[in-house]
This record gives structure tokens, C-alpha cells and sequence, in this order.
């Protein structure tokens, strides 16, 4: 909702203030920023585009039905939302098994790679995805966030809702897990 000048563009917050409102243009503009990073998360926890696409329709639908009586001094619109995902997604996890990969989308390709390039980062990608699959899932949470998200430790710990200590130990957990996972594989993956 930017309009050319110099002045700021409104805070999620204020965007949801003025949907509860009536202002549909404010809907608009929050669903543009917001759901992209919505789907893209739900897109790595569960592994499928359809599943994710539902459960970004699910959790924008939330936030509307929130706005009314949204508090701007609780959590932030953006981490409230990835809670809200995140649960979505678990509950979809335990509903339907832990059989999906957490990361189905493709690496963008380079276009000066070579066929055989594509092969390793297709190769590593499909590695990675397994690895994660095979985390525990909080771990897997947890390392998705930070490491796909660029989320910090306190934003993961609400969206979480465990402290940053406990998100610190599950993130090195994860890592180090993913490190033994993938280790005996690091030549045929082209890892150096």
C-alpha cells in the first residue's frame, strides 16, 4: 500500500486494524506479504503443494477471524501467523503420518549449471529433504525456521512456544543430526 512517496508502508498490524475495519484494500496487501512466506513454510513442513495451499487458506482465514480482536501488544502479526501454520501443519503431520518430506520445492536452477551440476544439487536437495524428514519433528521445525526462514531465536521460541534456550538446543540438535545424516555422502553428493 505504497503509494510512491517516501512514507512508510503500515506495519502488519496496522494493515489488520484496518481490515477489522472494513478496509478490504489493507486484506489485500496483508495476503500479498504474508501469504507467500505462509505457504512457503507449510510447503516445507509437509512436503506437498496441495496440503500447503490448504493449510494458507486455513491460517489466512484465522488471521481474519483474529482481526477484530487483534491486540498489536501481543506477538506480531507475522509470528502469530507461522504459530498458527506451524499448528496447522503438525496437525495435519499427525493426522496423515510422518511420510512426506519437508522440503518438496526445487532448487532454483542455475542456468549456466551444467547437466551434471544439476544432478549433484538435485542429488543434495533430495539428500537434505530426506535428512530432514528423518529429524525429529520439533527439531525439524525448529531447523526449517532458522535455516529457511532466517527467523531468530525469540521469533522461533513464540511461533514455538518454548524458550530460546530450548529453540538453541533444537536447532544444534538438528544440525548436528543432519551433518551425521548426510556425512557418509559427501563425496557422492559432491560436498567437499
Amino acid at each position: 500500500m505504497t503509494d510512491g512517496s517516501n512514507t512508510p508502508s503500515p506495519s502488519d498490524g496496522d494493515l489488520l486494524a484496518a481490515y477489522a475495519a472494513g478496509d478490504a484494500r489493507a486484506a489485500a496487501e496483508l495476503t500479498r506479504r504474508l501469504a507467500p512466506r505462509v505457504l512457503a513454510q507449510a510447503r516445507r513442513m509437509l512436503g506437498q503443494q496441495a496440503e500447503a495451499e490448504d493449510v494458507t487458506q486455513e491460517a489466512m482465514l484465522r488471521l481474519w477471524r483474529a482481526a477484530p480482536d487483534w491486540v498489536e501488544e501481543g506477538a506480531q502479526v507475522s509470528t502469530w501467523l507461522y504459530r498458527v501454520t506451524a499448528n496447522l501443519c503438525t496437525d495435519r503431520l499427525r493426522r496423515g503420518g510422518r511420510n512426506v518430506a519437508l522440503d518438496a520445492a526445487p532448487e532454483p536452477v542455475d542456468e549456466a549449471a551444467t547437466p551434471m551440476q544439476e544432478l549433484q544439487r538435485d542429488a543434495r536437495a533430495q539428500a537434505l529433504r530426506t535428512a530432514l524428514a528423518d529429524l525429529p519433528e520439533r527439531q525439524a521445525q525448529a531447523v526449517a525456521l532458522r535455516h529457511f526462514e532466517g527467523l531468530g531465536n525469540s521469533e522461533i521460541a513464540a511461533i514455538m512456544d518454548i524458550t530460546p534456550e530450548a529453540v538453541e538446543s533444537l536447532t544444534a540438535r538438528g544440525k548436528r543430526a543432519l551433518a551425521a545424516a548426510l556425512s557418509p555422502r559427501r563425496t557422492e553428493l559432491g560436498v567437499l
